[in-house]
């Protein structure tokens, strides 16, 4: 975005802010909400169950992690994180068991976004409109952060998703150790973003590509 003429920073925005909110929005009330179902309650108390996006706005993670990253790595990568939501996993059903569930939700709530923009994207495309038309390129962008944001957070890494999900599956011996990586573990993904390392890229992108060619063979198959 840097040198970028504003009237195309304004068309980008026109086109990825709500595809970008709500995969961010629902990512985060997934796990409240699958955390209330097996019996923790404290994201629905603090009204964290909300698709305001400015409940889940985190001052460093959503505004100034990501500038900065954009200006230090001009412009290839965005990485940031909305406010976590509070889960006491003492309270859960099953603590071990529901930790795996609350932590798959996110991911599976990207997942679910999608495939509904697969889906929005081929009603517009029978419906007539073709790629660089508005609706065409937001049910992109759709496609495109929701993949993103599934496959980046199943990263093993805690306090990352996957993380959590490793530490949930692994015997509890090897759980405690998984969980005492978590203080440390976005300071290693930037690391693993930025020079010299600059390795997660390729990391994610066998992923990306698996489900990215997977949601556009179904565009081409249904249309």
């Amino acid at each position: 975005m840097f040198g970028m003429d504003p009237a195309r920073i304004l068309e980008l925005i026109a086109i990825l802010a709500l595809p970008i909110v709500l995969a961010i929005t629902l990512h985060e009330v997934a796990h409240g909400w699958a955390a209330k179902q097996l019996g923790d309650s404290t994201a629905f108390k603090l009204g964290r169950l909300s698709l305001n996006p400015l409940r889940h706005v985190d001052p460093l993670g959503t505004l100034v992690v990501p500038l900065g990253l954009a200006f230090l790595t001009q412009g290839q990568w965005y990485f940031g994180w909305a406010k976590p939501v509070p889960v006491v996993f003492e309270n859960l059903n099953n603590p071990k068991r529901d930790m795996v569930l609350v932590a798959a939700a996110g991911p599976g709530a990207n997942l679910a976004m999608a495939t509904l923009w697969t889906l929005i994207h081929v009603g517009a495309t029978l419906g007539g409109f073709v790629n660089g038309d508005w609706i065409i390129s937001v049910c992109q962008a759709g496609i495109y952060f929701n993949t993103l944001l599934m496959v980046f957070n199943l990263l093993p890494i805690p306090p990352l998703d996957g993380g959590r999900v490793l530490s949930g599956l692994l015997p509890n011996e090897a759980s405690r150790v998984v969980d005492r990586i978590e203080p440390f573990g976005f300071i290693i993904v930037i690391l693993l973003m930025l020079p010299p390392v600059a390795i997660l890229g390729t990391l994610l992108e066998p992923f990306m590509r698996f489900f990215l060619d997977f949601f556009y063979q179904a565009i081409r198959d249904l249309t």
